[in-house]
């Protein structure tokens, strides 16, 4: 039985590529296995480990079932798609629902059921300067709320919006969930990663249609 899936949510579904692996590595700190995601990536797994990624703008739903442990996360933004960029219908809606259609199909191929997943959403920060889009990470954080009352699936924790990015540490297999707030960043590196990958959206279609399944 398979253990783990990872992908970049914006791969193309057409690609013959395998699919990109996180960064694995063993965390000494938390003395767990670990996997590391950036934006636009999400991971999902049956293993007793740990998921982490760093948050500015983005957002990220860590889902679970509850019964199994079953869980992972993924790390996802809104572009900006023409006029509409304020409504969860316009075409940029499309893209969020893609990033968490593939997470929750994968936790369904690993073994998770609909009526057992429940959710914690974390990000969505009013952290980043010079994107196209306003207020990003309220769009991406109302976006997320929005699919999952959709989809029935329980929201039991949050951390959003605020002016600070985050650090998310999450253990899929018992659902905990750790937040760092980094008050002061010592380089560039999260703003230019999140405005690299919101430029890549922007020019770039979604990868198909994605239906649920259970």
């Amino acid at each position: 039985m398979a253990t783990e899936r990872s992908h970049r949510a914006q791969r193309e579904a057409s690609s013959r590529e395998e699919p990109d692996i996180p960064n694995l590595y063993y965390d000494r700190q938390f003395n767990t296995h670990a996997a590391k995601i950036l934006p636009g990536e999400y991971y999902a797994t049956t293993r007793d480990m740990m998921i982490v990624t760093v948050l500015g703008s983005c957002v990220s739903a860590c889902i679970r079932d509850r019964e199994t442990g079953i869980g992972g996360m993924n790390h996802f933004m809104l572009p900006h798609s023409g006029a509409d960029a304020d409504s969860l219908l316009s075409t940029s809606a499309r893209y969020g629902t893609y990033a968490m259609e593939m997470l929750i199909n994968d936790l369904f191929k690993l073994g998770a059921r609909r009526e057992f997943l429940e959710a914690k959403i974390f990000g969505g920060g009013n952290v980043m300067r010079g994107f196209t889009v306003p207020n990003v990470g309220m769009r991406n954080a109302e976006f997320a709320l929005h699919y999952l009352e959709t989809e029935g699936i329980r929201v039991v924790t949050k951390d959003l919006l605020d002016v600070h990015p985050r650090k998310v540490y999450y253990f899929p297999n018992s659902g905990r969930v750790l937040v760092k707030k980094l008050r002061s960043l010592h380089n560039n590196t999260l703003i230019e990663r999140e405005q690299e990958y919101e430029s890549r959206l922007d020019i770039k279609p979604v990868a198909g249609d994605v239906e649920l399944f259970s």
